[in-house]
């Protein structure tokens, strides 16, 4: 392909960009099933003998696989606390695309190495968290939660005279895991892979917002890791950091929050109430293409030690040649990385503390009006709104089940369903910088829409 060719495949591509992101208003949030049946039926042919063109293979994946995806861009899709990419971060990922960065370290890739250094550092002044700890970028709050347990497990181990890097599981002082009963199944499933039988976890008592009951933590005697959540999947609640942490680090345990979206809490003088004491806490993750609105995917830990979050992800015995800088490799799962720390850099400037703070806000005033129209219509709003996050029934279980089908099904807007403390409940989030007055006027009326549609068949 001759350089002429490429830019003309390349303009080709931010047009069919443009025009998708321009034509979201106007499209199902969710896409049909003749277009998802249509882009399978597509994709079913074997692999070709010979080469495609590069036009014809960009228009295929348009033609076909546009139509069959996800309005996740667009301000009316309030599912699995999703939000929408800035229009910064999505032109700074096209860009990082077109650079082609292998970004573990200073050596592959200096302009990245000193962009993410730099977004860390603006990423801890923005949460409050402390300047002194180390963190990295990963592929989300599932990895970011990974990388602080793992740095949790080395060091609570370390204390007690144990180095697992080197002398395995196997034999080690057995380490304590408290979790609340209503910890996130991405942390279970990482302390599963960390070695942690789920079965062996002890899990304290919640109340009924989700929020872990300080006065029910057991005693602490050896190694501990305690886990607390910064903003409930379903309700938004918090546990209460500042009991919690004050309560066990005394008896030595390491504290680390898992604060997919939640944390961003922090980012505002009037939310950051909820997450007090969670500066006071080990580690930290999180995700920044959840309501910092960057692109896929991009997930964020933070470590106070920088020791044993070294301890837990340096590489060794490597053919890599590293100098006297920091290297991201050292501090995180990955080696081969993609180089999301540009979209966090980008979205933290273009926003500044003061943006980051509005979106938040604004987002968790939107939820409060919506829940309000909703209670006020007859729906059973089931959480305190505290956040972003809306859990609502419509009757018993089967009719909230119709009334999430319905809505789903309308393609108008998009919430998931849940089952909150023993009840089925659709879940609303919101966390979008896209979404506007409008949407959720709209996003209403189409829930009342399938809530009225449900009460009539029953009637």
């Amino acid at each position: 392909m001759n350089d002429r060719d490429r830019r003309t495949l390349l303009n080709d591509a931010a047009e069919r960009g443009i025009r998708y992101l321009d034509g979201l208003e106007q499209r199902p949030v969710f896409p049909s099933q003749e277009d998802i049946a249509r882009l399978a039926t597509a994709l079913g042919d074997p692999l070709p003998d010979g080469p495609s063109a590069a036009d014809d293979v960009l228009a295929f994946i348009d033609d076909f696989g546009s139509p069959a995806t996800v309005a996740n861009a667009g301000g009316r899709y309030f599912g699995f606390v999703t939000g929408g990419a800035l229009p910064v971060t999505v032109a700074t990922n096209w860009l990082a695309a077109a650079w082609d960065q292998n970004a573990f370290g200073h050596l592959s890739s200096p302009a990245v190495a000193l962009f993410e250094q730099a977004a860390l550092r603006w990423l801890k002044e923005c949460l409050e968290l402390p300047a002194e700890a180390e963190g990295t970028f990963t592929t989300g709050a599932t990895m970011a939660n990974f990388t602080g347990l793992a740095a949790a497990r080395h060091a609570v181990l370390a204390k007690a005279g144990w180095d697992v890097g080197n002398q395995s599981l196997f034999g080690a002082p057995e380490i304590t895991v408290i979790v609340g009963e209503e910890v996130h199944g991405s942390v279970l499933k990482v302390l599963a892979l960390l070695g942690f039988g789920r079965e062996k976890l002890i899990r304290v008592p919640v109340d009924r917002q989700g929020r872990m009951r300080a006065d029910d933590l057991p005693a602490i005697d050896g190694p501990t890791i305690v886990c607390i959540q910064a903003g409930n999947v379903n309700s938004g609640a918090f546990d209460p950091a500042m009991d919690i942490v004050l309560s066990v680090r005394k008896r030595g345990a390491w504290v680390h929050v898992d604060g997919a979206f939640g944390l961003w809490a922090r980012a505002s003088d009037d939310h950051r109430s909820l997450a007090a004491g969670v500066e006071l806490a080990d580690s930290w993750a999180t995700d920044a293409h959840k309501w910092l609105n960057v692109p896929y995917d991009c997930g964020a830990a933070i470590v106070r030690s920088p020791e044993a979050l070294r301890a837990a992800m340096s590489i060794s015995g490597s053919y890599l040649l590293k100098g006297d800088r920091r290297d991201a490799l050292d501090v995180t799962p990955d080696s081969s990385r993609r180089a999301r720390a540009l979209d966090v850099w980008a979205a933290l400037r273009c926003l500044g503390r003061s943006g980051v703070a509005e979106l938040v806000d604004r987002n968790c005033r939107q939820a409060a009006w919506l829940a309000q129209k909703l209670d006020d219509a007859g729906a059973n709003v089931l959480n305190e709104v505290v956040l972003n996050q809306v859990v609502v029934a419509f009757g018993d279980d089967d009719a909230t089940k119709r009334v999430i089908g319905s809505l789903q099904g309308a393609g108008e807007c998009w919430c998931g369903g849940t089952n909150w403390q023993g009840r089925e409940a659709m879940r609303i989030s919101v966390s979008s910088w896209a979404t506007t007055q409008s949407d959720m006027e709209r996003s209403l009326d189409a829930i009342l829409r399938a809530m009225g549609a449900v009460e009539g068949r029953q009637s």
